[in-house]
């Protein structure tokens, strides 16, 4: 509507009724001007909104081998038992019963493993203490 009223500002010598009626010239163009609104999306693709992340863009590595060196750093630090215990219970994911048949070793030691190798773990890396 408004670009209609602007061409007819943009015309007003035109715009007589002398010279045709001014009503049918506003209709034709407010016509002319829907149709070529009407093609010009037609003919661009439709557009869509991007994504908050980048999908082209990988995750950052460096802190992921970081903490990977850590972990094996500190679990190097442990007895053996312990070290196999932990890895059974949070790296293998398993249950303490299921730790347990792995390691061959009874529920109870797996709990006092697991337990003793977190106390010793607060007190050897100071950034687990709030763990």
């Amino acid at each position: 509507m408004q670009e209609t009223w602007l061409r007819a500002w943009r015309n007003l010598t035109r715009l007589t009724d002398d010279q045709g009626s001014v009503r049918g010239w506003l209709k034709r163009v407010a016509h002319n001007i829907a149709v070529d609104q009407h093609r010009a999306r037609a003919a661009r693709p439709a557009e869509v909104e991007m994504p908050a992340t980048d999908p082209t863009a990988t995750p950052e590595r460096a802190d992921e081998v970081v903490d990977r060196l850590f972990v094996a750093d500190v679990l190097r630090s442990l007895p053996t038992a312990h070290r196999a215990t932990l890895a059974e219970v949070y790296l293998a994911d398993r249950s303490t019963a299921g730790a347990a048949v792995a390691l061959r070793v009874p529920v109870g030691t797996v709990k006092s493993r697991v337990h003793n190798a977190l106390r010793t773990l607060r007190t050897t890396v100071p950034s687990l203490e709030a763990a």
